[in-house]
């Protein structure tokens, strides 16, 4: 054993949850941390889930979960995060919004019941609607998916009067539509296509978005 070995051997020892390997391999530990994640969260609540159980159905270590995604609340977001289909297509809808493009609420619906549609956004929305019942913290992340990340630029480029309510509006219709067909599991919506129901909601979604609204009552005279 030479005399620079040890020195060697010590400055490649990682530090407390400091993930080894390639960036290949961190890609993969953290596909591996979320599709944990997405399993658990769908089938507890979020509040009986924690990061210990994520990490040992990931097989690694706890400090590794807070690593790559920080706290669960981060960790919980992530298994949500919007489909590249979507996430794409976000400019050219908001585009659409601020030129009164008749198709925006069509899209809208179609994208969103293709998002419930896919196990691996669909499974972490279910568990999200389900613990939000109860759950204050997980119905802020499901509100912040919708209003500020979805609904709340399109109705922000429409320029249009009451933004708040418009974006709840639609909030409460998208997420009751999925409630009944997703949670509820209500054989009219379950049986029927998603582009049926598109065709069914959009228009009442392109109403909200940018149709006119009454104007909201004036406050009485003190």
């Amino acid at each position: 054993m030479t005399g620079t070995e040890p020195a060697a051997r010590s400055g490649s020892r990682r530090g407390p949850g400091r993930p080894a390997g390639s960036r290949s391999g961190d890609t993969a530990t953290r596909a591996r941390i979320l599709e944990a994640a997405r399993e658990l969260f769908a089938t507890r609540t979020y509040g009986a889930t924690t990061i210990r159980a994520v990490a040992a159905a990931a097989d690694v270590n706890p400090a590794l979960v807070h690593h790559f995604f920080g706290t669960k609340r981060d960790l919980f977001a992530a298994t949500v995060q919007l489909p590249e289909e979507l996430t794409a297509q976000l400019p050219e809808l908001v585009s659409g919004a601020a030129d009164s493009a008749d198709d925006v609420g069509r899209r809208i619906v179609r994208l969103y019941l293709t998002m419930w549609q896919e196990p691996a956004t669909g499974h972490p929305l279910a568990a999200m609607v389900r613990t939000g019942m109860s759950d204050p913290e997980a119905a802020d992340i499901l509100k912040q998916v919708l209003t500020r990340t979805i609904l709340g630029p399109l109705v922000a480029a429409s320029g249009r009067d009451q933004p708040g309510l418009r974006i709840t509006l639609a909030a409460t219709h998208l997420v009751g539509l999925a409630m009944g067909r997703h949670i509820l599991a209500l054989p009219p919506l379950t049986e029927a296509g998603i582009e049926h129901l598109t065709a069914c909601v959009a228009p009442a979604i392109q109403h909200y978005l940018t149709g006119p609204l009454p104007p909201p009552p004036e406050a009485p005279a003190r």
